[in-house]
């Protein structure tokens, strides 16, 4: 039997007396085949020298280089891994300036604002689509950048994989020893009898295998690469799915009050604020709607936090693409979802149902108005305007009045009304009035929670020469002067601010992340490794045996299976004794090992 010192890439073992031998020559100055065996495992689009031609003046003093050879090698760069990484990282750099700086499809008003605030960083932003980033110019290029590089590579390789899928390992090379796990033997066994050995064993541990000429080849660790393919083609999914929602999103809010007086329905007009993307098409949006028929919120009485809202929902009816009506409850962060659509349950506040009448006596406007609260304890101020009264004489005469609301009452010297507490335990409004032009019919758009009390078509009532100012408890009514009619505060009802957000693409966001978690997982715990068996005829009729493995990476695994595998097929093909020697040359050490075996 011949042996040969062991190390299997450091996962062998030394087998004992009358064992095989193995050995791992992973420092043999002549690695050729070795490294050519580890480029067969990988996938990577291997690259064309380009015939030289003329002086060097392509790509690093490379070979002259005509339009087509530009493009070619353009294109080499562009879908290499290294710039897809460069091109991925400056996107995640792209998109802290819309993080940080207020963008204009979301808030407007702050990019105005800042506008007004930073006359020097303003027009520097607005010139390099800070204030709209994500529909910029450059990160629109760095985004269609990726996408391609991100094509370009994946392509190639997938192709490249499926046919290695289809084909068979390769066959084992001629040198064997030269493999970084090797181990060989001498067996009085034939050598079919060693192959269908080794064959059984390496379809048991799902290796493909493939025959030779007296030869084994067997390859497994394929889901390496398809991890490595998942991985990207997820990450191309997540960039698709982040485009969709940024192009088609819509994020809405909307205050409803109780009552189907404060119902929404899902139109454009119908929004507060509105913001979506720039594909977005009014035409598309799904139909719905709801109603709010009542919120209920309850705090926390005594302690340091004290006024922590305990119960916060609300009661609502909605329909949607059968036109059915749906009773639900919508609580924070547990949203209602219609027609693709998410409704979220944000915030609440105090509505005033006040009926008033006009000089001639008649109604002119009856129901609630929300007021908006300013603190923690919900201390409101709010409008009410009614451009549709008229005085004692008949005369058109519009009213406004400002007020301010709070829950629980408390009259500070010096800060005047406030509220202690957010529940309604000591509900007053403290209203003033106002008559003349309310400016509503200009046609220009104005802020329904606003009162323009510096116009000069707007005079407040007086009494005495001091402004009309009255508190008012549920139930009162405050007569206003010369006749000019009456408010009547009916009960305080709690409105609910909703946001409603269409997000195309989330499905398919979430799907790809966690694809991409387990292609990243396959291609990094799964070794691609190989695993070469030869059994011929020797000089002296008996038959040499040699295993040979070899990993893509420095991982132990492959000479591991290689030593599990050796211990199998030796046990089925036992070393054959060795010649007898002569006590001249007889080693030491022989008796020990005959001793030990």
């Amino acid at each position: 039997m011949s042996t040969t010192d062991t190390d299997a890439n450091a996962g062998g073992r030394r087998p004992d007396a009358g064992g095989p031998a193995k050995a791992a020559d992973a420092d043999a100055p002549d690695s050729g085949a070795a490294d050519a065996a580890a480029r067969a495992l990988s996938t990577a689009p291997v690259e064309e020298a380009e015939p030289e031609s003329g002086s060097g003046d392509g790509p690093a003093g490379g070979p002259r280089l005509g339009v087509l050879g530009w493009a070619r090698w353009f294109w080499r760069q562009l879908t290499s891994m290294r710039v897809a990484l460069i091109l991925l990282f400056l996107l995640s750099l792209a998109a802290i300036p819309g993080s940080i700086i207020p963008q204009t499809s979301t808030n407007p008003v702050k990019v105005s604002d800042f506008l007004k605030s930073h006359s020097v960083l303003g027009p520097v932003y607005t010139k390099l689509g800070l204030f709209h980033v994500y529909s910029s110019v450059w990160f629109s290029a760095i985004y269609i950048l990726l996408f391609v590089s991100l094509a370009g590579c994946i392509l190639p390789r997938s192709w490249q994989f499926i046919g290695q899928l289809r084909g068979n390992p390769p066959r084992a090379p001629r040198k064997l020893d030269r493999m970084p796990a090797y181990a060989t033997w001498v067996t009085d066994a034939a050598p079919d009898d060693v192959l269908s050995a080794a064959r059984g064993t390496l379809r048991r541990r799902r290796y493909r295998v493939a025959p030779g000429e007296g030869s084994l080849a067997a390859e497994k660790g394929y889901l390496r690469e398809a991890g490595n393919l998942v991985f990207h083609i997820a990450l191309f999914g997540l960039l698709i799915a982040f485009a969709w929602g940024t192009l088609w999103k819509s994020d809405g809010t909307k205050l409803v009050v109780p009552g189907p007086a404060g119902g929404f329905t899902n139109n454009q007009t119908q929004y507060d604020d509105l913001s979506h993307g720039a594909l977005f098409n009014p035409d598309d949006m799904a139909h719905f709607g709801l109603t709010l028929d009542d919120f209920h919120a309850a705090y926390q009485t005594s302690g340091p936090t004290k006024g922590t809202p305990t119960t916060f929902y609300a009661d609502v009816t909605y329909f949607g693409a059968d036109n059915k009506d749906h009773k639900t409850r919508i609580r924070v962060n547990d949203p209602l979802n219609i027609e693709g659509n998410k409704i979220y349950l944000t915030s609440h506040g105090y509505a005033m149902n006040v009926t008033v009448k006009d000089g001639k006596g008649d109604v002119a406007y009856s129901g609630p108005v929300p007021f908006l609260p300013e603190d923690g304890n919900l201390t409101s101020q709010g409008v009410i305007k009614v451009p549709d009264a008229v005085d004692s004489k008949g005369k058109p005469e519009q009213l406004g009045f400002a007020g301010l609301f709070t829950p629980t009452t408390t009259i500070d010297p010096v800060m005047g009304p406030q509220s202690t507490f957010p529940a309604l335990k000591n509900p007053t409004l403290f209203l003033t009035a106002y008559y003349g032009d309310l400016g509503m019919d200009a046609g220009l758009p104005q802020n329904v929670y606003v009162l323009d009390t510096a116009s000069k078509n707007l005079h407040q009532f007086t009494v005495g020469g001091q402004p009309l100012k009255m508190p008012m408890v549920v139930g009162d009514t405050l007569k206003l002067p010369n006749g000019a009619g009456s408010i009547t505060l009916d009960g305080v009802s709690q409105w609910a601010d909703f946001e409603i957000v269409h997000q195309p693409g989330i499905d398919l966001a979430l799907g790809s992340a966690l694809a991409m978690l387990v292609g990243l997982a396959a291609s990094l715990f799964i070794q691609r490794r190989r695993i070469w068996v030869r059994a011929l005829p020797g000089a002296d009729g008996r038959t040499v045996v040699e295993l040979a493995g070899l990993g893509r990476t420095e991982s132990p695994k492959a000479a591991e299976e290689l030593a599990r595998l050796v211990d199998v097929v030796h046990a089925q093909a036992p070393s054959a004794p060795e010649e007898p020697a002569s006590p001249s040359t007889t080693a030491p050490e022989d008796s020990s090992d005959k001793e030990h075996a």
